[in-house]
């Protein structure tokens, strides 16, 4: 095996301490950012080995990719109940319901080897096999961190809270992989050394439990405008809006599906089965991945100050699918390395844009809802593909298809996007236009 070295990001907490962001926060616009990042350490942390857990139990490829593909079905539907009801009935308590659902997954996937079980738990539970968002987390958080913050400083304080949650996925799958080698070194099984790292997962969501505690009720709607519109909210809890969700929900869906494709867990096994990279090594590739897809966050709102929002999610992510398609064709680790982190690099920074842009075209009692349904959208989207992507895994022949169906579809998502939503400015880009 061929050994490269990742580049480390010498500079991010320098960056860090030069913000002035967290000082402008409330207390629980803070804790919003230290739950974040404990969940995203957590989501790492497990999706560096859940696939590489899942074939040591016993599973072929045809039902790891059925596991996982219920896993996100599973986290569509709790997301869409919990997250459509999180401003009628509690922010706080919908969040404190993803924690324990988290747990719940963690534990239970540790303790059992039957498939039906797994699939059981994979299905009620809260597990990211992507190490991105799942549940019902981000919504809610948008909702009540867009709430704390006036229009002009939303895009800013999102691209830092992705760049916090970039950070904890690096450092979690960093994490994850040097647990699970240090294990096996220490004479451990795999199956037992992968154990750990799950059980490890049910712990964080117990953090995740005591710190959603912490929340004081000015997360909540506020009451007048809660009382005042109950009554005229569908039961998706959504009013004028109703229209432009539904056309972002689809062009969101695609995205997520072509996304579905290479999610980290996939990519992950596909560097152990093409080139046979070891845990901590994959560990270190994904850590310096997210490292940079979280600092290009920042980046992205600075862009999006100058050539709006729409612009910047469609012109940035159009090159980093082009170089998606090019990873598998690349015939050393090395460079297949390179083009992995140079795609990371830029296809991020769409992601703070795009949850800033759905918060500022909903109204405020609409605006977990519309997260959580552009957020469901996308976990169903996702859902479908790993089925598909973890079969092509399986032929030498086809192995590096799921890369290139991945980069197609998602060129397509941008042309879509920029068609349909071009003209639809959020508060901000409008009064300047005024």
């Amino acid at each position: 095996m061929e050994w490269v070295t990742i580049p480390v990001m010498t500079t991010a907490p320098s960056i860090l301490r030069k913000s002035f962001f967290l000082r402008e926060l409330t207390t629980d616009g803070r804790l919003l950012f230290f739950t974040r990042m404990a969940r995203m350490f957590a989501y790492g942390f497990m999706s560096v080995v859940l696939v590489l857990y899942l074939a040591k139990v016993g599973l072929n490829e045809p039902q790891i990719g059925l596991l996982l593909t219920l896993t996100l079905v599973g986290d569509t539907a709790i997301s869409l109940f919990l997250t459509t009801r999180a401003d009628r009935i509690g922010r706080r308590r919908m969040l404190l319901v993803g924690a324990g659902l988290m747990v719940f997954a963690g534990a239970f996937f540790a303790v059992t080897k039957n498939y039906i079980w797994l699939v059981v738990t994979a299905t009620i539970g809260v597990i990211s096999p992507s190490g991105n968002e799942v549940g019902p987390f981000l919504s809610i958080e948008q909702a009540a961190l867009a709430q704390l913050l006036p229009n002009t400083r939303r895009t800013q304080v999102f691209a830092w809270y992705n760049l916090a949650g970039s950070f904890s996925t690096a450092l979690g799958a960093l994490s994850g992989g040097i647990l699970a080698q240090a294990l096996r070194g220490a004479g451990f099984s795999p199956l037992d050394s992968y154990r750990a790292v799950v059980m490890g997962y049910a712990g964080i969501g117990f953090v995740l439990i005591i710190l959603f505690t912490r929340l004081s009720n000015q997360v909540e709607v506020p009451p007048a405008q809660s009382f005042s519109t109950r009554a005229k909210l569908s039961r998706l809890g959504l009013t004028r809006s109703g229209k432009a969700v539904l056309k972002l929900s689809v062009l969101f869906s695609l995205d997520a599906f072509a996304g579905g494709f290479v999610i980290q867990s996939i990519v992950a096994y596909w560097f152990y089965v093409r080139f046979g990279v070891e845990p901590a090594m994959l560990g270190a590739i994904f850590f310096g991945a997210n490292i940079l897809a979280g600092i290009s966050a920042l980046s992205a709102a600075w862009i999006a100050r100058r050539i709006g929002l729409i612009n910047t999610m469609v012109f940035s992510h159009l090159p980093s699918n082009i170089l998606l398609i090019l990873v598998p064709l690349m015939p050393s680790l090395g460079l297949a390395i390179a083009f992995l982190l140079l795609r990371f690099s830029i296809s991020q920074m769409d992601v703070p844009i795009r949850q800033s842009y759905t918060m500022a075209v909903v109204d405020p009692e609409e605006r977990s809802a519309a997260a959580g349904i552009t957020g469901v959208a996308r976990t169903l989207g996702a859902s479908l593909a790993p089925v598909f992507s973890v079969i092509l895994l399986g032929s030498s022949t086809l192995i590096g298809l799921p890369f290139i169906i991945s980069g197609g579809l998602k060129i397509i998502y941008d042309v879509g996007l920029y068609w349909n939503f071009r003209s639809l400015k959020p508060p901000e880009e409008a009064e300047r236009e005024a």
